[in-house]
């Protein structure tokens, strides 16, 4: 079991209070009457599944019953930020790349990660794709 922190409640709660809704900071269609069926199959349907930084909005079930955000690395399960709603995240994919050496987790460029890759695989990988 893990803890979470409700920036709401401003404590830390068990894990089964708490339940995932989803991937975060998704824009609404500015004009939902105009957009086609795909456009609005994809707003409803079509949804980000990253291997690393990924921001999930979250609700506090058992607790305050609201609604907030909370990056997440999904590779470590590591739970780097919580936020409440309408405000943005301060820990994006740059905090992985920093953190790449500790955690034995690398990311390459243009966003793909390696996890355990050598410092001389990245390198000819990124050979490879220039």
């Amino acid at each position: 079991m893990f803890h979470i922190y409700c920036p709401y409640c401003e404590e830390l709660r068990e894990e089964e209070e708490f339940h995932p809704k989803g991937q975060a900071h998704i824009a609404r269609p500015e004009e939902p009457d105009a957009c086609s069926d795909e456009e609005w199959g994809d707003y409803l349907f079509f949804r980000d599944n990253p291997r690393g930084i990924h921001h999930e909005m979250w609700l506090h079930a058992v607790g305050c019953r609201k609604f907030f955000n909370i990056t997440r690395n999904t590779v470590s399960y590591e739970i780097l930020e919580t936020y409440k709603m309408g405000e943005q995240p301060t820990v994006g994919a740059e905090h992985l790349a920093r953190e790449e050496k500790t955690s034995s987790v690398q990311a390459a460029e243009g966003g793909q990660q390696t996890v355990g890759a050598s410092d001389a695989a990245l390198a000819s990988v990124k050979g490879a794709q220039a």
